[in-house]
């Protein structure tokens, strides 16, 4: 299985207000917006995805390393035969996530876009 970087988000309660923060307060230039808002740091893709879970909003912070695979089920199949547990995927908006630990507890993510 073959992984490629993907990005680093940031869930985000209020998405108006965390572009214009990131934007006018740190600086960053805006690349694309959709469900979804993303910017380029270096080459470093960083998305701030909203959410309505105050849980995920909790703590010191929360961001994930996403992986894009091509095919997430596959990719899933292939860590549950390693012995990697797995959530469920999810569909979202513009693609399919699910989620992983490594053996510390850092939340690693898996991504397939949807055209």
């Amino acid at each position: 299985m073959k992984f490629n970087f993907d990005a680093i988000f940031y869930y985000v309660s209020d998405l108006e207000r965390a572009i214009k923060f990131y934007t006018d307060v740190l600086g960053f230039e805006l690349q694309s917006r959709d469900y979804v808002a993303r910017f380029l740091i270096g080459d470093v893709l960083f998305e701030l995805v909203p959410t309505r879970d105050t849980c995920k909003l909790q703590g010191g912070g929360n961001a994930r390393l996403c992986l894009q695979v091509d095919d997430i089920h596959s990719a899933i199949l292939d860590l549950r035969s390693k012995g990697v547990p797995t959530a469920n995927s999810e569909s979202k908006e513009n693609g399919i996530l699910t989620c992983f630990y490594d053996p510390d507890g850092n939340e690693i993510c898996l991504w397939q876009y949807t055209a």
